[in-house]
């Protein structure tokens, strides 16, 4: 039996150590107490990422591959399983913070044991049988990407209801942009456009089913709108007047009293907001982040816009091709302001995820996987809206063009922002 060849396996393992290094590099600088937090049932503990993590490669690829595996212990599937019915009972989501044991130790060292076997398991399995399970190799790389980028969320989410408002790291020096872009719409020409992913690389199911759509000729705002410009809606009485808004929308924000984008509190008269570097003023050039899906319509509303369909945007990132992006490889972890000395489309990639105008449905032909890989996606299209170009928290590997990120509309812990369209 040929075996994969040493370049090929070593590469691999590399790839697969570097992801799995990253994830506790996200980690080291919390203190053990952050890691067992969950202040809403959005957000999960550190420590539960960590764990689930490594459960999902256990589960998935050492359990059926390795012969002879054995669990690290015994009811950590039950303890870190997320939301596969397939796969067993499991302690509910808004109970995650339960879990204070094992502890954080004890998930470190489960960390260990599975990297030391799928270690074992990628030098010893022959190239013909290691192919039967590289996609779903391939695919726990992708969910722990998935979760580097909730594990950010969600540690700003914690350290920003901590009365302290910890900092999670310094500002790296040189990275304040005080200089405005100023805002216009460049047209994007319509016609048939190929939506959907084309290439011969990973993606998500929910990128297939390649399909035609026609778009109509329309504008798209060069640049993601900025704190300055939502403080304009904010000081016009935005958040007040009914007429911007959809009915449940402005409905939850009677209900939550919201007057600003989460995260921004006053301190002497001045807007400050929460970030990962600590308490800040606000930056007025810095895109607006951190609003729900019926904040960003009500703002379009507001200054006679509207938001992109997912459709448009795919169009749009075709007509101009996505610039190097503000991912979490620049280690900023908050979204920087447009440059101003940048012709075109800017902030399509990174920054700040952007909310469309577009319900989370299958694409043509779409169908759920067989198993556990089924309920990856398939089981969460409805009611839900989706998001395009990842953000400040996205690792630049993982996005594509094509990538359909989706949450409900009234979340706002994501870095999330807003483009606008005109209304042609």
């Amino acid at each position: 039996m040929s075996t994969l060849t040493a370049s090929a396996s070593q590469t691999l393992l590399l790839r697969y150590h570097h992801t799995r290094a990253r994830t506790e590099a996200i980690c080291k600088p919390l203190e053990p107490e952050d890691t067992v937090v969950q202040p809403m049932v959005d957000v999960s503990p550190p420590k539960w990422h960590m764990a689930h993590t490594s459960w999902f490669f256990e589960t998935l690829i050492l359990l059926p591959h390795l012969s002879g595996y054995k669990v690290f212990h015994p009811q950590y599937a039950y303890l870190f399983n997320s939301y596969y019915n397939s796969l067993g009972s499991r302690v509910l989501r808004h109970q995650r913070s339960t879990i204070t044991r094992p502890p954080l130790r004890d998930i470190y060292a489960y960390r260990q044991h599975v990297d030391e076997h799928i270690h074992k398991l990628l030098q010893q399995t022959p190239e013909e049988e290691l192919v039967k399970f590289l996609p779903i190799l391939e695919l726990g790389l992708q969910h722990e990407q998935q979760h580097q980028e909730l594990l950010i969320t969600d540690i700003k989410y914690i350290l920003g209801t901590n009365p302290l408002l910890p900092t999670y790291k310094e500002q790296p020096a040189g990275t304040i942009n005080s200089d405005a872009t100023p805002g216009k719409f460049l047209e994007v020409p319509g016609g048939h456009y190929t939506i959907g992913y084309t290439g011969e690389g990973f993606c998500f199911d929910n990128e297939q089913g390649v399909h035609e759509v026609q778009i109509d000729d329309f504008e798209i705002m060069n640049r993601l709108v900025t704190n300055r410009e939502f403080l304009e809606f904010m000081e016009d009485g935005g958040y007040k007047d009914f007429r911007h808004w959809l009915d449940e929308g402005f409905a939850l924000v009677n209900q939550n009293q919201l007057e600003a984008p989460l995260y921004w509190m006053k301190q002497d008269d001045e807007w400050h907001r929460f970030t990962m570097h600590g308490l800040q003023k606000v930056n007025l050039n810095d895109p607006v982040c951190h609003i729900s899906f019926y904040e960003a319509d009500a703002y379009a509303n507001w200054a006679g816009k509207r938001l992109l369909s997912e459709f448009e945007w795919e169009a749009a990132s075709q007509v101009y091709p996505p610039q190097e992006g503000n991912f979490v490889e620049t280690d900023l972890l908050e979204p920087s302001a447009a440059n101003p000395a940048i012709e075109g489309v800017q902030q399509l990639f990174g920054d700040l995820w952007e909310w469309t105008y577009s319900a989370y449905h299958p694409y043509p032909g779409y169908s759920k996987a067989l198993g556990a890989v089924g309920e990856y996606n398939g089981k969460f299209m409805i009611n839900q809206m989706v998001l395009r170009g990842g953000s400040c928290a996205t690792p630049e590997s993982h996005i594509r063009t094509t990538y359909r990120n989706f949450f409900h509309p009234d979340k706002r812990w994501q870095y999330s922002g807003i483009r606008l369209a005109s209304r042609r």
